[in-house]
């Protein structure tokens, strides 16, 4: 019987890399019995693989692969590589020491240990190439994975924990495969496994963004990683432009919601760094306050509406390159939750200020119905255009103005009563119903409210069911709420809307082959549209026959197909369940999980990619990561599998980048420093006679 070193019976991947590495010291040691010995390994090795009775799957990441620790151990020493094919580079991080990175110098060799290390090497690839070892890495389809726990059936005594597991292991495998091949960098391009920094030395985009995922799920060594790299070489020093708004929601959003985590979880991922007084004690909040800092300048526009970038060395706002120099709404009133925790936490009440007046010159413009056109001037303060949408550049306004509500434990009623406002708006200029079945859409207005409604809704719309939920309950669940003296009819049409609206957004995903959402639905509408008060009633059920009758309903365009691993439909399946305790919110999420894992995980350990197609099997891939699969995705997949006291609604508030805050009661030093106008019937300003 063949003796299996390297467990490559049961693990044929993870052994041909141990091989490759065995091979890898051969090339490099100096010693002839080395070399002698390697190639004794390699072909026991062989032997090991050709009795081998099944072929190795592909598209595969292995959540429980010995690799991942072998490699740790060889290439990794308190975080540094031990680099033996280099002994002088052993002082660099590891993200800058690749392994396989630094070439040994041949000058030193004699010319006979050269020709031998020559003819190994030639051994090497030939063996490679005989067993797949330069097979391609990145096809352009990816094949379903065989998981057996992909296979599982859904029933009353389902483990939500084991599930919340999987959801852990996926974390670990994109997790991994970022800290292997793009360590330190803002991109990461899972396929061609390479990484790209957005700034000269490096954001933390996606380390920064992912941290908070990572202390919810206890990663405690991997947070570690992270804070490591926060530590010696997170800079906002940097003489670039960065964008206002991304910035905020993901870096300094992320930051804070470490910071609050860290602090009100310590059990979780714990941190022995952190000692009362010891250097870096408050590590996350400095970086929090230093870049906030800088970003805080893009406010200093006429009007205090912030520019749409900033330079983050020379601490000055810059005007929007495109949108005829224009700053997104959205973009402008999603930065509030962000600043107002920080001027709660450090007691620096201009960051409250600058924040809270956006707020005012943006309601002082008098949108109709509580509307907001998607573009307005830093200049003026005036709105550019009149696109009224809840897709991109506008979705966001829509979701801080309940949030705002909620983080100052509803103390700031002004909010509220925006939020009830523009909630109105929606259901009369832009819900209606679909064609044959009766769908409920949100629609867009693209030349204003008195044009043509456009059936057509981003998946980023999907934010909305559980935003009107969470506004229609404050965090509490639907069954607590409606004991309340406060709950009215409005609350009951609020939950019937998330609920209508929940059921047409799991419809994007039932409607494509790979059961993930394209970026754009169209829908088919009557005409003139359907009102928000029209008769209507769904089917329950998707019916999976290709030529069911409500996919009649649905319509993607060409362009629109692609699916970038987005997380709106899982937050709010997260909101849903939450608050109405029905178990299908769950059940949709399990199934759209299992789609992730089917179609966008990748071989070789490469861990998950978006989708250039979603509708055709197998999917077309895209070789990108985006930080929000780690910041969102996986975190609302996450919370939506946990017991619910772990993050009450009740008590926190999420930002638009899943970076959870607390809800907090305003001191004497801040308060609502503003007051709206008066309006008229349709929210019109009412301007005084003099």
């Amino acid at each position: 019987m063949i003796r299996d070193p390297f467990n490559i019976h049961r693990n044929p991947a993870s052994g041909l890399a141990i091989i490759r590495t065995a091979a890898t010291r051969a090339a490099t040691d100096l010693g002839e019995k080395a070399v002698e010995a390697s190639i004794n390994a390699i072909e026991k090795s062989k032997q090991a693989v050709d009795d081998m009775a099944f072929s190795i799957p592909k598209n595969v990441p292995s959540f429980s692969n010995p690799q991942r620790q072998l490699e740790d151990r060889v290439w990794g020493n308190g975080g540094r590589s031990s680099n033996f094919l280099n002994p002088d580079r052993n002082s660099l991080p590891m993200y800058k020491d690749k392994p396989y990175a630094y070439p040994p110098s041949q000058r030193s060799r004699p010319i006979w240990r050269r020709k031998r290390v020559i003819g190994v090497f030639f051994l090497v690839v030939i063996f490679l190439y005989h067993f797949g070892g330069f097979s391609k890495q990145h096809d352009t389809f990816t094949s379903r994975p065989s998981w057996s726990w992909l296979k599982s059936e859904s029933g009353a005594n389902v483990d939500w924990i084991e599930r919340r597991e999987h959801v852990v292991d996926a974390f670990k495998v994109s997790w991994d495969s970022y800290h292997r091949y793009a360590w330190g960098h803002d991109e990461f391009h899972p396929i061609t496994k390479k990484g790209r920094q957005m700034v000269p030395h490096g954001m933390g985009w996606i380390i920064v963004d992912a941290l908070d995922t990572m202390i919810l799920m206890n990663l405690t060594s991997r947070v570690s990683q992270a804070r490591e790299w926060i530590s010696k070489y997170l800079s906002y020093d940097q003489d670039h432009d960065v964008n206002t708004f991304e910035t905020t929601i993901r870096m300094l959003g992320g930051l804070l919601s470490a910071h609050y985590l860290s602090n009100e979880f310590p059990q979780l991922a714990a941190q022995k760094d952190d000692d009362p007084g010891a250097p870096g004690e408050d590590l996350y909040l400095e970086k929090a306050k230093d870049l906030a800092d800088r970003l805080i300048s893009a406010f200093d526009s006429p009007s205090g509406i912030p520019y749409a970038s900033v330079n983050l060395a020379k601490y000055e706002g810059l005007i929007s390159h495109a949108d005829g120099g224009a700053s997104s709404t959205a973009e402008t009133t999603t930065l509030q939750l962000e600043f107002k925790y920080l001027a709660k936490l450090t007691g620096e009440k201009y960051f409250w200020d600058k924040a809270e007046k956006v707020m005012k010159v943006v309601d002082d413009n008098g949108a109709e119905g509580g509307l907001v056109p998607i573009y307005i001037y830093a200049e003026d303060g005036k709105f550019r255009g009149e696109n009224i949408r809840l897709g991109s550049r506008g979705d966001s306004y829509y979701e801080y103005l309940i949030k705002q509500y909620l983080q100052t434990s509803k103390q700031e009623s002004i909010y509220l009563e925006m939020w009830d406002e523009a909630l109105q708006g929606v259901r009369k200029h832009l819900v209606t119903y679909t064609e044959p079945s009766g769908y409920t859409i949100i629609g867009e207005r693209p030349e204003g409210l008195e044009k043509p409604l456009s059936p057509k809704m981003d998946h980023l719309v999907c934010f909305m069911p559980g935003t009107i939920a969470l506004g229609a309950t404050g965090g509490l669940t639907e069954a607590a709420a409606k004991k309340l003296p406060t709950w009215t009819k409005k609350n009951e049409d609020d939950m019937r809307l998330a609920r209508e609206l929940m059921q047409t957004c799991w419809g994007m995903y039932k409607w494509m082959a790979t059961g993930l959402a394209p970026e754009i639905t169209y829908f088919n509408i009557a005409d003139p549209p359907l009102l928000e008060s029209a008769p209507h009633n769904p089917p329950l059920q998707f019916d999976p026959d290709a030529n069911a009758e409500w996919r009649k309903d649905f319509t993607v365009h060409s362009n629109d197909v692609h699916n970038l691993q987005r997380p709106e439909t899982v937050e709010s399946l997260f909101y849903m369940w939450r608050i109405t305790g029905e178990r299908k919110y769950r059940e949709w999420g399990w199934e759209m999980f299992k789609s992730f894992m089917n179609y966008t995980a990748l071989d070789d350990e490469g861990g998950f990619t978006s989708l250039s197609n979603a509708n055709t099997i197998p999917p077309v891939t895209k070789d990108n990561m985006e930080s929000f699969w780690l910041a969102e995705t996986l975190k609302y997949f996450y919370l939506l599998f946990s017991p619910n006291d772990l993050l009450p609604l009740d008590s926190v508030v999420i930002n638009t980048e899943a970076h959870a805050f607390p809800r907090f009661q305003m001191s004497p030093l801040f308060s609502t420093g503003w007051e709206r106008k008066p309006r008229d019937k349709d929210g019109k300003i009412i301007e005084h006679v003099h």
